[in-house]
């Protein structure tokens, strides 16, 4: 495979040192190309609110230096010996985890999200015993299980945001059987996460509300999102004429916040899916859920195969 592989390479990332989440050029080692393993020079990263939390420290985890960044889009510069499905030249992606234990049984179902001993692509150790690191950098080597394929029509700088913000939302209404057209949905947040869900139930022909604490972002959610209404959640005459109506909530929001008044608007068997990574106990009156038989649920991102 050539030179490269026989030595490990050096690389330039953009890391945090320390919970001010300032980032500074940090430089790097690679791992030797494996077997098994893709080599990409980085184009394209997406920034998720997750890479805020993890630079800052806010979920208590962190370490540094840390050079986040897990929805990463590049060109694949070499391949391990046993990689058949990608070659040199290829435009790929890779997400938010590079390794798994295989064994489990989510593993087992190919939800390796759910594996317990799976490796994040930073702030964690991968199997080698070195530091994880993400994106923010000009090259990451990937095990091949970890890596898709970006199909030649969807902008690499599109598709970047669909590795992790996308597939969170995809993964969920695929598994609780939200596909079909003609359900009515709600978006609560308008983020990362919430504007891809927007995008991703209206293609599904949904009827979607976009359920915001102000006014700000009507225009961006009606006009340039497409959704078909806009619910002002402060607003209490706004929220009680909603009462109902939804037969699911994608829950984007990343702090506290009570959940009664979004398990009101959903209908009888309506979802509320949580997705927002909150570090604190959420509360719920329970006959709500009871006298409607509904339900709050969680996802996390998605599966290689749903990806």
């Amino acid at each position: 495979m050539g030179s490269l592989s026989s030595q490990e390479k050096t690389v330039t990332g953009w890391a945090a040192k320390d919970a001010s989440g300032l980032l500074t050029p940090h430089i790097f080692t690679l791992r030797e190309t494996g077997p098994d393993d893709i080599h990409l020079r980085i184009l394209y990263c997406g920034v998720c609110h997750t890479d805020i939390h993890q630079t800052k420290n806010h979920l208590g985890m962190s370490n540094y230096p840390m050079v986040p960044g897990h929805e990463v889009v590049g060109e694949v510069m070499e391949v391990g010996t046993n990689v058949r499905k990608f070659a040199v030249g290829d435009i790929v992606g890779a997400g938010t985890i590079v390794g798994c234990c295989r064994n489990c049984n989510a593993c087992k179902s190919n939800i390796e999200q759910y594996c317990n001993k799976k490796i994040w692509s930073y702030n964690d150790v991968y199997t080698d015993g070195k530091p994880t690191q993400g994106g923010f950098a000009s090259a990451m080597v990937v095990d091949q299980k970890f890596v898709v394929r970006i199909p030649e029509n969807l902008a690499p700088e599109q598709a970047a945001p669909l590795l992790c913000a996308g597939v969170t939302v995809y993964s969920p209404l695929k598994h609780f059987g939200l596909m079909q057209r003609g359900l009515r949905g709600g978006v609560l947040g308008l983020g990362g996460v919430g504007h891809m869900g927007v995008k991703i139930a209206k293609a599904m022909g949904h009827h979607i509300t976009v359920i915001s604490s102000s006014d700000k972002k009507r225009e961006e959610a009606m006009d340039h999102l497409g959704a078909d209404a806009y619910l002002v959640s402060s607003d209490p005459a706004d929220m009680a004429g909603a009462v109902d109506s939804l037969d699911y909530i994608i829950d984007t929001v990343p702090v506290f916040h009570p959940l009664e008044p979004y398990l009101a608007l959903l209908k009888f068997d309506g979802k509320l899916i949580l997705m927002g990574v909150i570090n604190e106990p959420l509360n719920f009156v329970n006959p709500l859920l009871m006298l409607g038989r509904k339900m709050i649920t969680g996802s996390f991102i998605g599966s290689i195969d749903e990806t």
